[in-house]
């Protein structure tokens, strides 16, 4: 996968995008939430995230305090050890990785703590789920750190780009 390209290419997406969020919005929600499930299974069965790991090089999860306590005992260390390690407080007082790409991203893009990861890495990018109407907004985010976002926006966008 070229990363740059997709950079480019989904930085000029990004307006038609917005437009189809707003679109989205006027969607009945369990309507909007099978369409997006439905193409998340698709769009899932065709790319290998492994091919990319965008996500891991590129933002943070959010790590809530379950996540901090899983992972400070894998590494055997003190919860307050692993947050002076590895994190800090975002603008919106959460905990957020403190630099990217991901420390626990290896070279061949897969993740050295992949069982213990935190919820957010578990749950992204977010598209398989139940009330997509209220994270319009982050998955539009996502469809310039995602291709597989930006991939279900595309094909969301033939039956809603109207």
């Amino acid at each position: 996968m070229d990363l740059n390209l997709f950079v480019e290419e989904s930085k000029s997406n990004y307006p038609a995008n917005k437009k189809l969020k707003e679109r989205l919005r006027k969607v009945k929600p369990k309507v909007l939430d099978a369409k997006f499930e439905s193409l998340h299974n698709e769009t899932f069965a065709e790319l290998d995230c492994l091919a990319c790991a965008n996500c891991c090089k590129t933002t943070s999860p959010i790590f809530i305090q379950t996540d901090i306590d899983r992972l400070a005992k894998v590494f055997r260390m003190k919860s307050s050890v692993f947050i002076e390690t590895y994190l800090h407080r975002d603008e919106d007082g959460d905990y957020v990785l403190n630099s990217a790409p991901c420390p626990f991203l290896k070279e061949d893009n897969t993740c050295l703590v992949y069982e213990d990861r935190p919820k957010a890495c578990r749950e992204y990018p977010h598209t398989n789920r139940k009330n997509m109407h209220g994270i319009l907004n982050l998955t539009l985010q996502n469809t310039l750190i995602c291709p597989a976002v930006s991939k279900i926006f595309e094909q969301i966008g033939v039956d809603y780009r109207k």
